[in-house]
């Protein structure tokens, strides 16, 4: 029958040692998941950019592009309007 080499109070001071290191792994990382999960501070220190990231956003869900375009060209081809007669307008363009 083979004998065990190592005491009670060694098993037991290993198994303490062990619990420190794993306390120690825990608190790092929770300290870690802390860090990389505060979304509030990243979006502090980025506030700028998250603010002209969501004015274009919005700018292009509303269909601003194709709105300024439309109003910019319209404006070259306004005339004077000289008629109208039912649906039909009579416009001096020169």
């Amino acid at each position: 029958m083979p004998t065990n080499s190592r005491t009670t109070e060694q098993v037991r001071a290993e198994i303490e040692k062990e619990r420190e290191r794993l306390a120690e792994a825990v608190d790092q990382l929770r300290g870690g998941m802390g860090a990389a999960t505060d979304i509030a501070t990243k979006l502090r220190s980025n506030l700028p950019l998250v603010g002209a990231a969501a004015l274009a956003a919005g700018f292009f869900v509303a269909g601003g592009v194709g709105a300024t375009a439309r109003l910019v060209f319209r404006r070259g081809r306004e005339g004077t309007r000289k008629a109208r007669v039912g649906r039909f307008t009579f416009v001096n363009r020169g």
